[in-house]
């Protein structure tokens, strides 16, 4: 398959739609001054190949696409024991709701809506205290073969704005369910939200997702075991793109992690990942121009895991 050609059809296909529907994400200051015309497409192979189009090698805030990573880090740390304070179903609601931690008493419906992240960051924290960031940072310049870092403007936006959050730790901190301060937990969360990333080097990074968990860069030891790797693929399926999971199943049929930034993460197992960006979102938080390019990849490919 031709896969450059592909890449290149969909953004000649999509480029003139550009900041016609949707807006970015304007409660967080830092993000409502990015230029809404952007697009960009990358994916690489299990083999290695690589195909990029549009605006491919833009960094942007990664946002909730950081999920993924923190759940795999925490994973690799912890293993099953990282589930006994974070369930594995799909919420149903937004992604900053606080209406199920009521009812489940302070316990995430699962990892990729912002209680079950700030809960991932939690048991991060424990784990590797205040090397919880370089952590993260090192596994993820590992991925992507090339440094990653923060972007300080989104987190110090993020902290200055982020009340909902704030309450979202609050409360799971009033019912146990937090180890650790809930300000400490808050910053490594806000911080995970502000990695600055381009399609590109997050179409590599999560390279180990279409390939059982092998190395990206192809280091010795695999980033997840094949088993860890399903369930992850799985869980981006059920609950990775909020409260529109089940749309994007029936849409796209593979599984996905947005980010209110625009980008959005697909996997096609044993064959590769795909990366798309474009800063005006849906009223569910999902790339519009993102979920629009998804589709078209997987009428044009035929590939879908069903």
């Amino acid at each position: 398959m031709d896969f450059q050609a592909l890449l290149d059809g969909i953004d000649t296909d999509l480029r003139p739609e550009l900041g016609r529907e949707g807006q970015v994400a304007s409660y967080i200051p830092a993000l409502a001054r990015v230029p809404v015309a952007q697009f960009g497409i990358a994916l690489r192979t299990c083999a290695g190949e690589e195909a990029a189009a549009g605006d491919s090698a833009v960094p942007f805030s990664i946002q909730s696409v950081s999920k993924l990573f923190t759940l795999t880090l925490a994973i690799r740390l912890l293993g099953d024991a990282l589930w006994e304070r974070i369930h594995r179903e799909p919420s149903g609601n937004p992604f900053n709701s606080l209406l199920q931690l009521e009812s489940e008493q302070g316990v995430p419906r699962n990892p990729f809506i912002n209680a079950g992240a700030i809960a991932v960051a939690d048991r991060l924290l424990s784990t590797l205290g205040a090397r919880a960031k370089d952590g993260l940072l090192e596994m993820l310049s590992g991925l992507a073969g090339e440094p990653i870092g923060f972007d300080a403007e989104v987190a110090a936006s993020e902290g200055a704005t982020g009340f909902r959050n704030i309450a979202l730790a609050n409360f799971m901190k009033s019912f146990g369910k937090l180890d650790n301060d809930a300000a400490a937990v808050l910053d490594l969360y806000f911080h995970q939200c502000a990695l600055r990333m381009s399609c590109r080097q997050l179409a590599r990074a999560a390279g180990y997702l279409c390939r059982d968990g092998a190395h990206p860069q192809g280091q010795a030891e695999p980033v997840l075991s094949e088993r860890q790797t399903r369930r992850v693929n799985a869980l981006m399926l059920t609950c990775g793109t909020y409260d529109a999971a089940g749309e994007f199943a029936y849409r796209i049929g593979l599984p996905c992690k947005s980010g209110v930034g625009g980008g959005i993460v697909a996997v096609v197992p044993d064959r590769l990942t795909l990366c798309v960006w474009s800063p005006a979102v849906d009223a569910s938080g999902n790339s519009l121009l993102g979920t629009r390019a998804l589709e078209l990849f997987a009428s044009r490919s035929g590939l879908s895991i069903f």
